[in-house]
């Protein structure tokens, strides 16, 4: 007999992308979603005939009159009463301002029952140092930062939103404290960050990495461009979280996952989509269903934090079927060779064009997240044990009035029984 869903029945409403082939956009979140049970509704910002890592696209764009119709076509039937609402992709500044009109709209229809509303914004902009959407609508996602429960920007979006450069842990912690304070963000969770042994931030490469990868943004992943640390080990993501104190300050956790070389699209679609019933899992196990922006209590350490154990599923989840995604994409990728080896393609320069061509629509189509052959992982996903958050502190950022200080090392001595059991803490100093 099968067992009763743990995410309670949610009702979201999805305002991103949508491709015919792939799974990007609200193609992946809607059915991501509802593989956890979540009754999901979807507005698509474009219709596109695939994502752009094929590097040919035939489609529109949604106007933000569109989207507003939409919207009220659902408001005139009385079926605007959402739980949760999941903004992605937006490609103008005014559907964007036309969205936080409906973010507001929904916020305020839940302003006498405290947690019945929340908004997650994924505030798709760019990645590795360049925008993908125009300049003008970076401060109308600033404006839409107050009224948002969660954002999930990858690194580059932090720095623009928080005017904060990220270099290291330390400049990171910053960036979200700012967010915190500056615009009351309750809940934070980056991405995608990539760095050193020493708490460093990595340069970025173009295609190089696993990051938050969201539609239309150009490919993230390449099997021939994947930079590893100076000590020859997998290349990782860190993955960082907070949720805010009552003060605004950060409880930051982190979570580091190995980076697989390969070209994949939507897993920042992926990611928004698996923590929405995630979160609401562990918020309602936690009992915070009923409070503001779901909230934890300030003596909450981070890594026990709802957002925290959410994170750590949806990761072993992405894991998972991504390990598979791309053991999948090798075979794949060896009958072509296997294919191209036999030759009769024709020489020259024409040729090799065609060969290439044909080599990225090849990979692209292989490494297509194979979410809907691996729903088992997204239930039920395996191996949370290797994926579970630690506790970040970083000195001048997060510390609180009588937490211990670091050692000249830049380690905190919790020690058996110390103030927050299982944390790890890293301090980044200034070196003579």
């Amino acid at each position: 007999m099968a067992s009763e869903p743990t995410v309670p029945e949610t009702r979201v409403l999805a305002i991103a992308s949508h491709v015919v082939y792939g799974y990007v956009g609200n193609k992946m979140a809607t059915f991501v979603m509802q593989s956890l049970g979540c009754d999901v509704s979807a507005i698509n910002t474009v219709n596109y005939s695939n994502h752009t890592a094929y590097k040919q696209v035939k489609g529109t764009k949604t106007s933000a009159e569109q989207i507003e119709e939409l919207y009220e076509g659902l408001k005139q039937s009385y079926l605007n009463n959402f739980d949760v609402l999941l903004s992605g992709y937006m490609p103008s500044a005014e559907d964007v301002q036309t969205v936080g009109q409906i973010g507001r709209d929904l916020k305020f229809n839940a302003t006498t029952k405290p947690g019945s509303f929340f908004w997650v914004l994924d505030p798709v902009m760019g990645d590795e140092g360049k925008l993908y959407i125009p300049e003008d609508e970076v401060p109308q996602y600033k404006a839409l930062l107050r009224e948002a429960d969660l954002i999930l920007p990858n690194q580059f979006e932090a720095e623009l939103l928080s005017d904060t450069k990220i270099t290291d842990l330390h400049s990171l912690a910053t960036a979200i404290k700012t967010l915190h304070r500056t615009y009351h963000v309750p809940h934070i969770i980056i991405t995608s960050l990539r760095l050193s042994h020493a708490n460093h931030a990595l340069p970025s490469k173009s295609s190089s990495g696993i990051q938050s990868s969201r539609h239309p943004s150009p490919p993230v992943h390449s099997e021939d461009n994947v930079e590893q640390e100076d000590d020859g080990q997998q290349d990782t993501m860190t993955i960082i979280g907070s949720t805010a104190r009552s003060d605004h300050t950060p409880r930051l956790f982190r979570i580091d996952i190995p980076a697989y070389p390969l070209l994949f699209s939507g897993t920042g679609d992926m990611f928004a989509a698996l923590t929405i019933p995630r979160l609401i899992e562990a918020v309602h196990a936690a009992h915070l269903s009923t409070t503001r922006s779901w909230q934890s209590p300030d003596d909450v350490p981070a890594a026990e934090l709802p957002l925290a154990k959410a994170t750590q599923k949806v990761l072993a989840s992405m894991q998972a079927v991504l390990g598979k995604t791309a053991a999948f994409a090798k075979k794949e990728m060896a009958k072509f060779e296997a294919e191209e080896g036999r030759g009769g393609r024709g020489t020259g320069e024409e040729a090799e064009r065609e060969r290439e061509r044909r080599r990225t629509v090849r990979l692209c189509r292989a490494s297509e997240v194979r979410v809907v052959r691996n729903v088992r992982d997204l239930v039920e996903p395996p191996d949370l044990e290797r994926f579970k958050a630690t506790e970040v502190s970083v000195e001048g950022v997060s510390r609180l009035a009588g937490e211990p200080m670091a050692d000249e090392l830049g380690v905190i001595h919790l020690g058996i029984g110390g103030m927050k059991d299982g944390a790890v803490h890293v301090v980044n100093r200034q070196r003579g």
